[in-house]
């Protein structure tokens, strides 16, 4: 059991950074075959990160049936443990603090407050923004949360403060590449809006063990952001009029 406790930690630094390079080869794949510029194809990130969300559940399954564990056991979920009133607060912390980085991040990378980033919200095809708000939020939401808090922090062994600063860095960079444009201000912007969330998340999931609550909060988000893009492929009047 101690060789697999082992093995298993020293893999962490090697599997925390598979949704970074999920995203810049889905990303590099799409503009090579369909030959179009970064910025052309960034409004289909939605659908792309759907996409590596379902190949990060495959691998944290993998990961499960390699340490006999189902993905309730390594996210530490345990019925009954959840307080009511705990969770209001997380959840109310975690949007506060989500929102708190994007404006912060606008402020420090373009000197704009609050900055709005239209990228994220452009208009797709009505149906897919549809599928969008059914599928991101909770396959993001699975994914996101079994691979940063689950498998880097609950069920691995050491030290703590690394495992957490791992976590929580890739947690953040992770958005750098969500979509990818190749342009230094805009990967900073994507890192330093997530990153004081992902720490807040890290820590606070590591002296509680308890997943709900943040899960509810990291859905709320996901939900709001999917909301807008449906939002604006119906009224694209709105996102013209940004």
């Amino acid at each position: 059991m101690k060789s697999k406790d082992r093995s298993y930690q020293n893999s962490i630094p090697f599997l925390l950074p598979i949704r970074c390079v999920l995203f810049l080869v889905m990303f590099l794949l799409i503009s090579i075959i369909s030959k179009s510029q970064y910025s052309s194809i960034s409004k289909w990130w939605t659908s792309i990160a759907i996409v590596c969300n379902i190949i990060t559940i495959a691998i944290l399954y993998m990961v499960c049936r390699s340490q006999k564990i189902t993905y309730l056991g390594l996210i530490n979920y345990r019925k009954g443990q959840t307080k009511i009133t705990t969770t209001i607060l997380i959840v109310v912390l975690t949007v506060i603090v989500g929102m708190l980085g994007l404006y912060l991040a606008g402020l420090i990378c373009y000197r704009t407050f609050p900055y709005l980033d239209k990228t994220m919200i452009e208009p797709i095809p009505i149906w897919l923004a549809i599928l969008v708000l059914l599928l991101l939020p909770i396959s993001t939401t699975i994914a996101e949360d079994g691979l940063y808090l689950g498998y880097a922090i609950n069920t691995s062994k050491g030290n703590q403060r690394i495992n957490i600063t791992f976590a929580a860095f890739f947690y953040a960079l992770q958005h750098s590449f969500i979509p990818f444009l190749p342009n230094g201000i805009f990967i900073l912007y994507r890192f330093l809006s997530f990153l004081p969330l992902t720490i807040l998340i890290c820590i606070l999931y590591r002296k509680k063990h308890d997943p709900l609550p943040f899960m509810i909060g990291h859905f709320i988000l996901n939900i709001a952001t999917a909301v807008e893009i449906l939002l604006m492929s119906l009224y694209p009047q709105i996102f013209n009029s940004l």
